[in-house]
């Protein structure tokens, strides 16, 4: 596993949520905020205007994506004129369900022009949240470019084509496609950030020097392993001072911190999501006594392993 791929599959919990939306002007409709999410919307047909206070109106295109880390709020509309209704696509559940779900509406106005957006949430678990999530901003906005973006528009083309006529296997695919879209939404805002200015330090940074980035590919692939600084600093091709000044720099962190913090997320997962032995999911993540791995994880998370199993 890469670090980009690891983010996706340990933050969320569950499966995502979706729901296809036809509106049929004139329309507003407000998304509300969802702590605790990750919201997207992906403008399938027609157009619209996204508004958020204190921002000027955004005019939104076919084949526009939107992703909100952090589950914030907005408004799309028809016209910026328009009032919007109450909240819908927000998943209102405490936990979504381990399959797949989804809903068509279609929102009649009119008569006017159509707009249909695909738009839902990931469910995060907080304690397993990567830290490049939270650099995110509130709102990341990806133009339809097909040049400049081809994956990314690939991917919405076959989710309109999923969504839009629903056929069977469409409870594996559409899923897989989301998060295909999710990691393209991911890589090109990293990859995007230093063209901007903005890749000088932060998780943009890290994933693009190669020597912090080569430390990180390491620790993911084998969290059990047992690295020291010296060790990662071999992977880096660094000496160990200047590559933990360059890591804990651009991580945040020292590299032992962030191994740490790797193997408790990782332990988390297992703990949640497999019914292995507690010695074999310590040995999982680099520890050879389960006693020492059981106050570590407590030390993490402030339940014993057991415990936060059981409460799953």
């Amino acid at each position: 596993m890469d670090v980009l791929s690891d983010v996706i599959a340990v933050a969320r919990t569950g499966r995502p949520q979706s729901a296809y939306v036809r509106w049929h002007a004139p329309w507003g409709q407000e998304f509300a905020a969802v702590p605790g999410s990750a919201g997207f919307q992906v403008i399938l047909e027609g157009s619209c205007w996204l508004l958020r206070p204190d921002t000027a109106p955004l005019r939104l295109e076919t084949g526009d994506v939107l992703f909100l880390p952090h589950g914030s709020g907005l408004t799309l509309a028809d016209h910026p004129a328009h009032a919007a209704t109450a909240p819908v696509c927000a998943p209102d559940a405490p936990e979504p369900p381990e399959s797949y779900a989804s809903d068509s509406v279609d929102r009649l106005g009119r008569g006017g022009p159509v707009t249909v957006v695909l738009c839902g949430a990931y469910r995060l678990d907080p304690a397993r949240t990567h830290p490049l999530l939270l650099t995110l901003p509130d709102l990341i906005h990806l133009p339809a470019d097909p040049d400049r973006h081809p994956e990314l528009h690939a991917a919405v083309h076959l989710l309109a084509a999923e969504v839009g006529s629903p056929r069977l296997g469409a409870g594996t695919t559409v899923p897989a496609l989301l998060d295909t879209l999710l990691m393209y939404v991911l890589r090109i805002w990293l990859t995007e950030q230093p063209l901007r200015g903005h890749g000088t330090t932060g998780w943009a940074a890290a994933l693009g020097d190669p020597a912090t980035a080569a430390a990180l590919h390491a620790v993911h692939h084998d969290p059990a392993a047992p690295w020291t600084v010296a060790e990662l600093a071999a992977e880096a091709g660094l000496s160990r001072a200047a590559f933990a000044r360059r890591f804990s720099s651009l991580v945040g962190q020292p590299p032992l911190g962030y191994l740490t913090w790797w193997r408790m997320t990782t332990a988390a997962r297992l703990l949640r999501t497999t019914e292995a032995p507690l010695r074999s999911i310590a040995a999982q993540v680099g520890y050879t006594s389960e006693f020492a791995f059981a106050n570590a994880f407590k030390r993490t998370h402030g339940v014993a392993p057991g415990a936060y199993r059981r409460a799953r």
